[in-house]
Order: C-alpha cells, then sequence, then structure tokens
C-alpha cells in the first residue's frame, strides 16, 4: 500500500505537533461564559421545500459579536410521546448546510435535525467580526494579527456549541441524546461542538480539517485547504522569525487540543492516503478524545466519498 505518512502502528500513538497555548483551558472557559450572556433571538422562517413527514424551517440565531447565524431545522411532524433525539449536521470547508434531502432519514427516524451555515461561506450566516490583518486565502489565518478572541474559527466553534444549546432547549427534543456529525471541515466541527457542549452523547466525525496545523506545514501540505497558511507565510513571516508564536495561536483553534474535552462516544473515519488533510493529523485528534471511541480505516482512499461511511455513521447515530 502506498504510505502518505507514517505507519499506523506510529499514527495510532502519534500526539499533535501544534503548542497548545498556556491559558488554552480559560480562553475556551470564557467563550462558553460569553454564550451564556447572549441573547439569540431565534427567529424561525417557512421554506418552499415540502415532505409528508417532516416540517422543514430557516433559523437564525445571534451569535457571537452580534452576527445572525443560519441553520436549516427539520423536525418530525406527527408529535412523539416523548421528548426525542437530535442531531447537529456540520459541512465541509466553503460549504453550506446539508440539503433538506440528506436531513430527512434522519427526521424519518423521530430525529429533530440541524443543518449550520458557517459564517461567510456558502450559506446564509453573516460574518460580523472585523479583524485586523490579512484574510486572504481561507479563513484559518482570519484573526491571526489580532486577539485570540477575533480568530474566525473560534467563533465557529462557539456557533457550534450555541446551537447545541437551542436544539437542546427545544420541548420535542431530549437534550441526553443529541449527536453531531460532519466530514472535513465538518468533521472539524462536530468534534468541537462535542467539546464545547458536553452534553452531546454521540459524534461522528470524517478525516477532520483544522486538526494539528503544524504538522500540515512540517509534510509540505499547507496547500489546497491549508494554503492560508503557506500564503501568510510568505506575505508576513517569509523568515519564520514568528513561526512558535503564530502556531501557537493557531492552537486556541486547533481541535487536536480540543477533543480531549469531549465526553460523548465518538466514531471516526480515517483516510490513510488523505492529502487535505493528512492522516496523522486526523490521529492526533483521534488519540487526544478519552472519551469511548473507535475508528473506521481506509488505506486506499483520500479526501473523498467513503464507500459504507454513511450508513455505518447513520447506524451509530441511530443507536443513541
Amino acid at each position: 500500500m502506498p504510505v502518505l505518512d507514517q505507519p499506523l502502528e506510529q499514527l495510532v500513538q502519534y500526539t499533535t505537533s501544534t503548542p497548545k497555548p498556556a491559558n488554552f483551558e480559560a480562553f475556551w472557559k470564557n467563550g462558553i461564559q460569553e454564550l451564556e450572556a447572549l441573547e439569540p433571538e431565534i427567529s424561525f422562517t417557512e421554506v418552499d421545500f415540502k415532505a409528508p413527514y417532516a416540517q422543514c424551517r430557516s433559523m437564525h440565531f445571534t451569535g457571537t459579536g452580534g452576527a445572525r447565524v443560519h441553520a436549516r431545522l427539520a423536525t418530525p411532524i406527527k408529535p412523539a410521546k416523548e421528548p426525542g433525539p437530535a442531531l447537529l449536521l456540520f459541512h465541509g470547508y466553503s460549504g453550506s448546510a446539508p440539503s433538506w434531502i440528506e436531513m430527512l432519514p434522519y427526521v424519518a427516524a423521530g430525529f429533530t435535525v440541524a443543518g449550520l451555515d458557517c459564517r461567510g461561506q456558502g450559506g446564509l450566516s453573516e460574518d460580523a467580526i472585523s479583524t485586523k490583518g490579512n484574510t486572504l486565502h481561507g479563513h484559518i489565518i482570519k484573526g491571526l494579527d489580532d486577539a485570540p478572541e477575533k480568530l474566525y474559527y473560534r467563533n465557529v466553534f462557539l456557533d457550534t456549541a450555541l446551537l447545541a444549546r437551542i436544539i437542546m432547549g427545544m420541548d420535542t427534543v431530549d437534550a441526553n441524546r443529541v449527536a453531531a456529525s460532519g466530514g472535513s471541515q465538518g468533521g472539524a466541527l462536530a468534534l468541537a461542538c462535542g467539546a464545547l457542549e458536553p452534553r452531546i452523547k454521540r459524534v461522528y466525525s470524517q478525516f477532520p480539517f483544522l486538526s494539528d496545523y503544524k504538522r500540515v506545514w512540517e509534510m509540505d501540505l499547507d496547500q489546497n485547504a491549508y494554503v492560508g497558511l503557506r500564503d501568510y507565510f510568505r506575505r508576513f513571516d517569509p523568515l519564520h522569525k514568528r513561526e512558535d508564536a503564530i502556531f501557537e495561536k493557531l492552537g486556541y483553534i486547533d481541535v487536536s487540543h480540543l477533543s480531549a474535552h469531549i465526553k460523548g462516544e465518538v466514531l471516526m473515519s480515517i483516510t490513510q492516503l488523505d492529502n487535505i488533510c493528512p492522516p496523522s493529523t486526523q490521529f492526533a485528534a483521534y488519540n487526544a478524545i478519552t472519551a469511548p471511541k473507535s475508528y473506521l480505516l481506509y488505506p486506499d482512499f483520500g479526501h473523498e466519498t467513503l464507500p459504507g461511511a454513511n450508513d455505518a455513521a447513520f447506524e451509530f447515530i441511530l443507536a443513541l
């Protein structure tokens, strides 16, 4: 088998290369406290899409920095006798919330399903936080020249936790039966959601993005989804004099650090020939998890459709 990264016996032991800021725990504690002080101002709008067993609506809420954040919400039409399970879905980089068709199998199984639009990407959410410095070639570097609280992904991560709280607060939802799921960027957001909202009971994450930035750079894979890293150094630190400080700041928004806070059970799909989100970075997140966990290994696959993965995720989530 071709080898892109370390052999499997090393990958299963690998820990992150990205430094963890000394005040990492306090930073995220303060972020959660900020959420608790927010008035989310939730609103719902009917949509044209109809399904015989699902009510489909647009939902907006106010997140950090006053941004109006959008999510698709699909709920069972037939009321259940007891509050039921819920699923939070997170999309890949530059995309938008999953289509209604992707959400409906879970609604048919009795789930309330919410799909988040990430700020300033392909959906309807606002990116309202202004920052100093460069934003060219991707959101990883947005806020890198400003206070850590201005980091783009810090606020997207908090959006996932706020969405979880909103869904858990619905009368029709059992807050103890909520899952999070996604692939690539969505895989990272599912992990972040599970870390920042510890009541999340199950997390499915497929080849997560936003994990172990320094390892990506060391492997010379700071391109494609990570091209912002290379561009930033070329423009603003060509001699890498600030390299240590830059990677430490990125450590605030690195899921290889956040994943240690997950309390729910985790299933990951890991791809061994992935040159977008290298396998060592996927294992960096997986190996940090101390909660019950397992993974599906795809030795011959990269960042692509994985046979059987959606079925495995469906069965895993339905077992809530």
